[in-house]
Formats: structure tokens, C-alpha cells, sequence
């Protein structure tokens, strides 16, 4: 059979599964639609925890970006890595004593305000939106490449199958399907990765064919430092940026987690802190199957990628290449007539001067989307067509159970926590509910809209979000953990300096004009978010010093959350 047929078989069985698991575990209740019910086991959550948090992000994108990137892009792999573990052992056992499973809530209670549970629902929803586009985009490349259509259309199509089992199932709905969609995806990953690491150097672990030799002896990571700098670009295993500049990327991804309410939410989903501290474990222990691996998938892509094209005539390129171009997501034009594929850094002025412009070079040929990577890597490879169907699944899989996640908590952020909590805290649970599943439809169209014009590579967005939510909830919450003198005007003050400058320096450096050489202290839109954070934790702690305490029993409960003993069940009312 072709790829064409197996993709549809493949990708038809999953989605037919998560349809069913949808249906079979749709919630009936507002609490089933919240947290599960409260009574996942803890397994199973690590594995819905773990497909919530390897977004289309980690599936697609993230080998993608290291592939062009090369060692800068090990920022990823450490920030989100670290995020997890600073989320899961400092901040989530202590939220969970506490019992609020939305961050809005936490602080809106925490700091005794309905000001501050409204500022932190509009940073929850800025968070989450910007998160979900990028899964969108995700959505829309694995879907145009399954059914052969434009990229517009991919997204539309990913819209609707998001929006069927969202809406039907909530968070129960979701947990299940996202277990489901954790062994597609994973499964999906790892094994084009182990077809590949066997075909270019001889080992069937991916890990360590990171570090193999090719079959003329050469070391791949070597090899792959030639083949860059013959095309002008720095050395693959060399770092692009300055240290600060990585520094403040990584620590954005990582302090940036402990403000994403779709993961904090699945620490409710189970009886009880034990079992969450289980989850936590599995679920760590499923995401470093994906990230460890990634590395050399982007390494054994990137040079298959230049082997491909490199000196290449169009007449002579691969099917693949040619599928690809029908998606928009690749392109080739043809600016010198000569028929050659002309693939140059043209970011680098001398390489263009000494080696470009003699080949007749008038500007670069070839334009690849980073999110391609992945999904074309086994094509590249000339892998079995069912190896390319599955890596489309898996993909597929990412960006749904991230979507989904997301799309709950935008949900809830408007129906748990702006009318049940505020605006009408005497809604039936029924009305609430509907409310909820509305507010999901909206978000859906707007998220799939934004994906259709997405401001940045999927990465790239998913980590403007986690800038933001570093810069806005990192310091609130964290304060609001550990110091019983935190108040709110310190809270509330602190988190709008910090999301307004964030948001305003990512505005203006992508969209408004602003260059890299104006970069404050060297740091890009992607590590932005550690200094807003750093300013929230100072606007919100002299601020503090100079209005009154909180009151007593704040502080006091303040003081009980920080003994690890009991557990509070998710207040849905």
C-alpha cells in the first residue's frame, strides 16, 4: 500500500479511538468535567499529564527548531524539562493542599481580591491563547500533510475534531483520550527515530546515535558541522547567541510552567497528594522518552535535509520534496533560472560575497518551515510508508491533546472562575456547564484562526506563552506559597507590570520594528519573560512592604498549606 492509504488507515483507527474513548468518558457532571471526577489513576495520569505537556511543541517543533538551530536549541529541551520538575516538587503538592485547581482561583483567594482573580483570569486567557495557537498551527501542518490540502484547511479540519471531543467530554473526557493519544504519539516518535538511527549509524538507540559515526567513519555530529558552514551557516554544535541571552530562554520556559493551569489542573484529576506525586513521576518519566530522543532527531534530520537538496537539481528532487511543496510549507523558486536548488545562509554577507554570489546566487531558493521537519524526517529518510503514516498520527496526536487541554482551561477561566466565582456566583451547575461549552466553541474559532495566521513557528509561540505566564503567575504564586506578608496590591500590581511589559517587548520586537540590535541586555522575545518576571517580584514585594499585611487568616492558611500533610479535593463550588 502507499503512504496515502496507510496514512488514512492509521490516522482513521486513532482518531476513531478518541472519538470512542471521548464518548465512553464524557462528563456528567461539573466536576467530572473539571477534574475527572477526581479518581484517575495515577499511571494513567502521567501518561494524559505527559501527552498534555509534549504539545505540538515538543512533537513537531521542537527538533525542528534544534535542526536549524543546532546546540542554541537545547534551550528547549532544558527549560521545558526543568519547568516540569520545578511545577511538579516545589509548586503543585502546595496548590493542591489548598485545593484550587485554576490558578485564578488560587489567587483570587489567596489574595482575597475579585480585582486579582479578574487580572489573573486575562493573564490565564493571554497565556493560554497564545499557547493554543501554536497548536493549532500544529494541527493545520499535520492535517494538510494527511489529506494532501492546503495548510488552511488542515486547520480548520483540526478545529472540528477538537471542538467534538472537548466539548463532549471535558477534563474526562479528555484525561482518557489524551492517554490514548500518549501511546500514539510516543510510540510514533520513537520508532521512525530507531529506523533512522539504525540506517545512518548503526545503533538502535536514537541517544546514542546522537554521537555515532556515519558509515564512512565520520562522526555524524562532525559531519553535520561540515555540511553547515558549506552553506554558510555557524557550526551545528556551536551556540548562535550570547549566554545571557540563553540563560534567560531557559529560565522563561522553565519559571514560565509553574503558570500553565492546564497542567497544574491535572494534579486534581487524581484521589489524592500521593497519587499526584506518582502522576508527577510517571508523567516525568514519559516526557524524557520524547525529549531525550529529540536531539538526535534533529541532527538526523537536519542532514539528510542538506544531503537532499545540497547541489541538487529540481528535475532530480525526491517525491517528498515535491508532496511538500503542495502544502505551502516548503518552496522553491527559482530566482537565477538555473534549475539548481540554491540553499544558502544568506544572513552571512562574506559567505555570500566568496561562495554565493560566484554560483550565481540571487537571493536564497529555498524556503523550509521548521515545523516540517519531523513529519517529513522519515520521507527524507526513505523509511516504509507506514513508518511516515504513523510519525503524521503521532503528530497529529501532539497537537489535539494540547489543544484540548488548553481549550478546557479557557473554558473554565471563564465559566468556573468570572461567573461561578464572580459575576454569577448563584449559577445552577447545569447553566454552568453550558457556559462552559460555549465558551470552549469561541475559543476554538478564534484559536483556529489565529493558527491559520500564526505569528511564529509553533516553538516560538508556545514559548512567548510561557514568557508571559513566567512574567504574570510565577511571582503570585510562588509569593503566594512562601511568604505570609505578601499581599494584594503587591500580587495585582506585580502581575501587570510584569505581563504589560512582556507582552509590550514581544510586540514591538516582532511586529513593531524593533531589531536585534537593540535587544535590551542582548535578550530575545523568547527569554523576555525572566526579566518581567524579575520585575513582578520586585514591583510586587516593595509594594507589599508599603500597604497593610493580609489578614490574619490569610496568613494563617498561608502557614497550613506549607505542611505536607492532607490534601484538598478540587472546590468546584
Amino acid at each position: 500500500m502507499d503512504t496515502q492509504i496507510w496514512t488514512y488507515l492509521i490516522v482513521g483507527f486513532t482518531f476513531a479511538l478518541y472519538i470512542g474513548v471521548a464518548i465512553w468518558a464524557r462528563a456528567g457532571s461539573t466536576k467530572e468535567f473539571y477534574v475527572a471526577g477526581g479518581g484517575v489513576h495515577p499511571i494513567a495520569n502521567g501518561m494524559a499529564t505527559a501527552a498534555d505537556w509534549m504539545s505540538a511543541a515538543s512533537f513537531i517543533s521542537m527538533a525542528g527548531l534544534i535542526s536549524f538551530m543546532g546546540y542554541q536549541g537545547s534551550q528547549y529541551l532544558m527549560g521545558w524539562t526543568g519547568g516540569y520538575v520545578l511545577l511538579a516538587l516545589l509548586l503543585a503538592p502546595y496548590l493542591r493542599k489548598f485545593g484550587k485547581f485554576t490558578v485564578p482561583d488560587f489567587i483570587g483567594e489567596r489574595y482575597y481580591s475579585q480585582v486579582a482573580r479578574v487580572v489573573a483570569v486575562i493573564c490565564a486567557l493571554f497565556v493560554s491563547f497564545t499557547y493554543v495557537v501554536g497548536q493549532m498551527k500544529g494541527v493545520g501542518v499535520a492535517f494538510s500533510k494527511f489529506l494532501n490540502v492546503p495548510f488552511e484547511w488542515g486547520v480548520i479540519i483540526g478545529v472540528g475534531i477538537v471542538f467534538f471531543y472537548a466539548v463532549l467530554g471535558g477534563m474526562k473526557g479528555i484525561t482518557y483520550t489524551q492517554v490514548v493519544q500518549f501511546c500514539v504519539l510516543i510510540f510514533a516518535y520513537i520508532v521512525p527515530a530507531i529506523f533512522i538511527s539504525i540506517i545512518m549509524v548503526d545503533t538502535p538507540i536514537p541517544q546514542l546515535g546522537l554521537g555515532g559515526n556515519l558509515e564512512d567513519g565520520t562522526s555524524l555530529l562532525v559531519k553535520l558541522d561540515e555540511l553547515s558552514t558549506e552553506l554558510g551557516f555557524k557550526e551545528y554544535t556551536t551556540s548562535h547567541t550570547g549566554k545571557v541571552d540563553l540563560f534567560f530562554v531557559t529560565a522563561a520556559l522553565m519559571l514560565g510552567t509553574a503558570g500553565l493551569p492546564h497542567v497544574i489542573v491535572r494534579f486534581f484529576t487524581v484521589p489524592k497528594v500521593k497519587d499526584a506525586r506518582k502522576s508527577a513521576g510517571w508523567a516525568l518519566l514519559f516526557i524524557a522518552l520524547l525529549y531525550t530522543t529529540a536531539p538526535a532527531v534533529a541532527a538526523f534530520a537536519r542532514t539528510n535535509l542538506i544531503e537532499t537538496v545540497k547541489d541538487k537539481s529540481y528535475a532530480d528532487v525526491p517525491e517528498w520534496f515535491k508532496t511538500w511543496e503542495g502544502t505551502g510549507l516548503l518552496q522553491f523558486e527559482d530566482k537565477n533560472g538555473d534549475g539548481k536548488i540554491q540553499y544558502y545562509n544568506d544572513k552571512n554577507p562574506s559567505f555570500v560575497n566568496s561562495v554565493a554570489n560566484p554560483n550565481g546566487w540571487k537571493g536564497n531558493e529555498l524556503m523550509v518551515d521548521r515545523d516540517i521537519i519531523v513529519l517529513a524526517n522519515p520521507e527524507i529518510a526513505h523509511l516504509p510508508s507506514w513508518v511516515i503514516a504513523l510519525v503524521v498520527a503521532g503528530g497529529l496526536a501532539a497537537a489535539l491533546s494540547t489543544a484540548a487541554g488548553l481549550l478546557l482551561v479557557i473554558s473554565t477561566s471563564v465559566s468556573h472562575d468570572l461567573l461561578k466565582k464572580w459575576l454569577m456566583p448563584t449559577i445552577k451547575p447545569k447553566n454552568e456547564l453550558k457556559a462552559a461549552r460555549i465558551a470552549i466553541a469561541v475559543a476554538v474559532i478564534i484559536a483556529g484562526y489565529f493558527g491559520i495566521n500564526p505569528p511564529g513557528f509553533v516553538a516560538q509561540v508556545v514559548a512567548w506563552a510561557f514568557g508571559l505566564a513566567a512574567a504574570s503567575f510565577f511571582p503570585a504564586i510562588i509569593l503566594g506559597i512562601f511568604s505570609k506578608r505578601m499581599n494584594m496590591e503587591g500580587a495585582i500590581s506585580g502581575m501587570i507590570v510584569g505581563l504589560l511589559f512582556t507582552g509590550a517587548y514581544i510586540i514591538y520586537f516582532k511586529y513593531g520594528g524593533g531589531t536585534k540590535e537593540q535587544y535590551l541586555f542582548g535578550i530575545s522575545p523568547e527569554g523576555i519573560g525572566t526579566l518581567g518576571m524579575f520585575l513582578n517580584l520586585i514591583v510586587a514585594l516593595i509594594v507589599s512592604r508599603f500597604t497593610p499585611a493580609p489578614p490574619i487568616e490569610v496568613q494563617e492558611l498561608v502557614e497550613r498549606i506549607r505542611i505536607p500533610k492532607g490534601s484538598g479535593e478540587a472546590q468546584i463550588h
